[in-house]
Formats: C-alpha cells, sequence, structure tokens
C-alpha cells in the first residue's frame, strides 16, 4: 500500500512530512527509524505527523530518526507551518499545538517551496547554572557550554559522551550545545541531538537555548541574536527582565524548503 510523504528541511535539519488528518499513520519506532535510515530508507533527522486538532489549525507530532516520540523541535516547527501551507491549511498565521503547547507560526514569505518562518516557542522560566555549563528546556532540554571556537570541537564524541552521561540519565538524556561567541548579538554553534544521536545542521531548540544562555551569561543587554549553525542562518529574539531567569515572546525565525515528495510502500517499513 502507498503512501504519500514530502520531505521539508530547515537550515539542513531535514524531516519526513506525512498528513495525518484524513489516514492515521502508525508509527510504531521500527518503522520511523526505517524511513529515516539514510541509504536505506527516505533519509532524515526526524518525521512529523500532522494531524488534526479539535482547538487549532493541526497538531505536530515529532518522533527522532531513532523512532522515538520527541520534545518540541523548532526547525521541524518552521517546517510543518510551511507544510501546513502547503496543504492549503490557514493563512499567513497559523496556531498548532506541539508536545509542549501551543505555538503560533508566522509566514513571513512563501515563495514556491521555500520560505521564512518566525515561530513563537514556549517562555522559559529557569535557567540552571553549573560550573562548566547551563542547562535549560526551550521545549527539549538543553546543555550548553562555550567553547573558543566550535570549529575545534569533537561534538561527535564528546557530545554522546555528555548526553548519555549519569548527570543527565534522570533527564532522559540531553541535547548538547557548544556555543561561540563571535561578536555582541551574534553566536555560532554546533549541536549533538539525542534521538538522531549524531551532529546535526541545525537545531532550533538548541539555536534559541544558545542565545538565551548568552543573554543571560554575558550579554544581559542583547536580546537579538543571528545564530549561525552549519546549516545556515537562524535568528532568535526574547523579552527579558534583568535579573531573572525568565524569557517571554521567544521567537526563533529561519528558512524552511520543500524538497521533494513522493510515495513509499508501507509494506516495505
Amino acid at each position: 500500500m502507498g503512501r504519500k510523504f514530502s520531505k521539508y528541511h530547515g537550515a539542513g535539519n531535514d524531516f519526513v512530512m506525512i498528513d495525518g488528518r484524513t489516514e492515521p499513520f502508525d508509527a510504531t519506532p521500527e518503522r520511523v527509524a526505517a524511513l529515516c535510515r539514510r541509504r536505506t530508507g527516505i533519509g532524515a533527522d526526524g518525521l512529523m505527523i500532522l494531524e488534526s486538532d479539535p482547538a487549532e489549525e493541526f497538531r505536530m507530532r515529532y518522533f527522532n530518526a531513532d523512532g522515538g516520540e520527541a520534545t518540541m523541535c523548532g526547525n521541524g516547527g518552521r517546517c510543518i507551518a510551511l507544510f501546513a501551507h502547503h496543504l492549503g491549511i490557514g493563512g499567513m498565521r497559523k496556531r498548532f499545538i506541539g508536545v509542549d503547547g501551543p505555538h503560533t507560526a508566522e509566514l513571513l514569505r512563501v515563495e514556491g517551496p521555500e520560505g521564512e518562518i518566525r515561530l513563537g516557542m514556549i517562555d522559559v522560566r529557569r535557567v540552571e547554572v553549573h560550573p562548566e555549563y547551563l542547562f535549560l528546556d526551550t521545549g527539549s532540554p538543553h546543555y550548553v557550554e562555550f567553547v573558543e571556537s566550535v570549529r575545534g570541537v569533537d561534538v561527535a564524541g564528546r557530545g554522546a559522551a555528555i548526553r548519555h552521561s549519569a548527570a543527565f540519565a534522570a533527564r532522559g538524556g540531553t541535547n548538547v550545545n557548544f556555543v561561540e561567541i563571535v561578536s555582541d548579538g551574534h553566536i555560532r554553534i554546533r549541536t549533538f541531538e539525542r534521538g538522531v544521536e549524531a551532529e546535526t545542521l541545525a537545531c532550533g531548540t538548541g539555536a534559541t537555548a544558545a542565545a538565551i544562555v548568552a543573554n543571560f551569561a554575558l550579554q544581559p543587554r542583547t536580546v537579538r541574536y543571528a545564530v549561525s549553525v552549519p546549516g545556515g542562518e537562524l535568528a532568535v529574539r526574547f523579552s527579558h527582565e534583568p535579573g531573572t531567569q525568565t524569557y517571554t515572546d521567544i521567537r526563533l525565525t529561519g528558512p524552511a524548503r520543500r524538497v521533494f515528495g513522493g510515495v513509499f510502500d508501507s509494506e516495505n517499513f
């Protein structure tokens, strides 16, 4: 039996997209992992199902490449907003439900298969400070460490060690970000993502976490950040009351693009 899908990416963070509004999709861990597997499947960092929701325009369900249903994905949120637009859902401002609650996506520009999307993220009310790193949740858990240069970091080795360390076992592991301060309002990051179990070309919740930590620890007057990731450029802005750990009105802006679509044989997966 054939099942339609689309492939999207946001700054190189790529996803299999499935419209599950009228035909449910049985997203078993084995099936999701097989579809996301590069070389023998479609290949992606994750899979998303767009489903109907009684209160909002749609619901976003996100699965990591290892097959497990995951926490929020910022690049995925922008991609599913563009996917919804291509499906004819809503206008240039869309509301949807993610695993961490409601989100608003503003389509700032759409030109055929690509667009620029500003995604509202959840508020952050706690930043944990540790001797060598900071930790916070931006819809997904993030370890953030400042480094002199991200180019020299062994992201695969150090990222995996930190992600699986005993310190984060009770949290189910963590995403790991290495952050370089380029200038006031400009940071560069590389991220090891749990569930993908590898470095990705971009991580939206990681970019958000890195910008907030840069403000919290180093640049309290800066509330707009250009974030350079291996797959491109993102932007993060927020509101912050100095002297507190509370960050509100958080917006993640960046590209999304439809790469291709097709049909896969369900019996093969």
